[in-house]
């Protein structure tokens, strides 16, 4: 059995610590042990990345973007290992997995272009004689703590905008799938970028507060749930420590009767139940106008009846399994509530047919529930799994105040054939991200990745320019080389201005 432990200064670290038992969620057997950091380790961890911050520091931006670059060959070259492993602890089915990683290296190829991303300010001569320009120097030590859900993929929104930018990086996976995280820490250290620049700690929460703690780190990019993000948020604050800390999710589609029917139930199948739906951006909320309600609801449900679960490794199945038992009947249990509040379960994955090999997996078929309505606690939560819920509005301006008075605001979308009405939506909506017939609008790595109000804890987005911004600190240089005449000039103590 395999035991994880922790990656430090380019090699592996075991100790005698507690330990949690680590699942395979297609057949729900133990393949390994997940140590949890003690605070010896969190200690020599931290060490290390001071140790190797003090090295980094002097290696030129071009170098600095050359490792980076190789790091990207090294991700690309193992692509399919880094899937398979991802389907190891996470059971994503492959080609899911695979998109998975390459949406990461996205953001590792736009950090490849520090040189031109992290260009200070200048002017010349902004009074007499006086230039004045700003730079964006490195915070230090940064910490990630990334989800289960895009093990790989998050934490390359993380790090390696973070190592460009001069800071070193300490990475704390979830402790319910770290394998592929560890392999991808493992592949950087093929670089020539000094060991312990990343390193990897496993733990719980615990860890985490003792990480957060430490006068020593600087910064924390946190993903996963609202009330964890939320307490990381104010920990952060109370320790003095900059945070970006992203939160949970209820992302609404608004289908108007102009729509292409066809192409948009295609769309919100993909959105809703890839990745077994366990994606802060999976579309949960179809809201639908009333004259194409039945006609919508019959084409969805007829494609919805054609997707396959199962095991990760078999390359007909649409998507795999929750991430662990409880997580499975966290999600039964609000489909079960809405059934209980008055909904009508259409399509029910509680009974799934399990393949060969899978029959102890943690899966549940992709579920729509219609006749939802927003006072129900199955609508007002976010369920975090494959289930798509219907609701049934009267126009566009119906809509809107729905998704408004939700209190997450991560992502929303609208198709409709109808510039008008589109902008409109785009105008008038109180989201972090839109999608215009598109139905998960993440950002490229060129943008950011945020939301509003409960999905979001901090000012700047993760990656992309806000991700620059995050893991740098601006430091503004104002100079005069006097001449001669000047230095003989009489004393004045007025306030300085720039007239003069």
């Amino acid at each position: 059995m395999k035991k994880i432990g922790h990656f430090i200064s380019g090699k592996e670290e075991f100790e005698n610590s507690n330990t949690i038992d680590l699942y395979n969620p297609n057949n729900a057997e133990i393949i390994g042990k997940v140590s949890l950091a003690s605070p010896k380790i969190i200690d020599k961890a931290i060490l290390s990345s001071v140790s190797a911050l003090n090295e980094w520091k002097l290696f030129s931006i071009s170098k600095r973007s050359s490792i980076l670059f190789e790091y990207k060959v090294l991700l690309e070259k193992n692509i399919n290992r880094i899937a398979d492993i991802i389907g190891e602890d996470l059971g994503k089915v492959k080609d899911d997995a695979i998109g998975e990683i390459r949406r990461g290296i996205e953001n590792v190829e736009y950090a490849c272009g520090i040189g031109e991303i992290l260009k200070g300010e200048y002017n010349k001569n902004i009074s007499t004689s006086v230039d004045s320009w700003s730079e964006f120097e490195p915070l230090g030590v940064v910490l990630g703590v990334t989800p289960f859900n895009f093990p790989t993929m998050v934490p390359l929104w993380m790090f390696p905008l973070a190592l460009a930018a001069g800071n070193s990086f300490i990475l704390k996976p979830s402790e319910k799938d770290p394998l592929s995280t560890m392999f991808i820490a493992k592949l950087f250290n093929e670089t020539g970028a000094p060991k312990g620049l990343l390193n990897i700690i496993n733990g719980n929460k615990e860890t985490v507060e003792k990480l957060i703690e430490d006068k020593r780190i600087r910064a924390v990019s946190f993903v996963g749930s609202t009330p964890v993000a939320k307490k990381i948020y104010e920990n952060s604050g109370k320790y003095g420590k900059r945070c970006q800390a992203l939160g949970g999710a209820k992302n609404h589609a608004l289908v108007l009767s102009d729509a292409n029917l066809e192409y948009t139930t295609n769309q919100l199948i993909s959105a809703a139940f890839g990745s077994s739906g366990q994606r802060c951006m999976a579309l949960s909320v179809a809201m639908v106008q009333r004259n194409i309600k039945d006609k919508f609801i019959e084409i969805l449900k007829k494609k919805t009846n054609t997707l396959r679960v199962g095991f990760n490794i078999k390359d007909s199945n649409s998507f795999g399994p929750l991430v662990t038992l409880e997580h499975m009947e966290k999600v039964r249990d609000f489909i079960d509530m809405a059934e209980s509040e008055g909904c009508e379960i259409i399509v029910d994955g509680r009974n799934i047919n399990k393949g060969k090999n899978s029959n102890n997996g943690y899966y549940l078929g992709a579920t729509i529930i219609n006749n939802v309505k927003t006072n129900m606690t199955s609508y007002q939560n976010e369920i975090f799994g494959p289930v798509l819920q219907i609701i049934e509005v009267e126009n566009m301006e119906n809509a809107i105040e729905i998704i408004n008075e939700n209190r997450f605001g991560n992502g929303c979308c609208i198709f409709t054939s109808n510039g008008e009405y589109a902008r409109k939506f785009s105008n008038n909506i109180n989201i972090g991200m839109v999608g215009i017939n598109i139905p998960l609008p993440v950002p490229s790595s060129f943008h950011s990745f945020g939301g509003w109000k409960e999905s979001l804890f901090g000012d700047l987005n993760i990656y992309g320019p806000d991700g620059l911004r995050f893991y740098t600190q601006r430091k503004t240089i104002t100079q005069r080389w006097p001449e001669s005449k000047l230095s003989e000039s009489n004393l004045d103590l007025s306030m300085p201005d720039n007239l003069n």
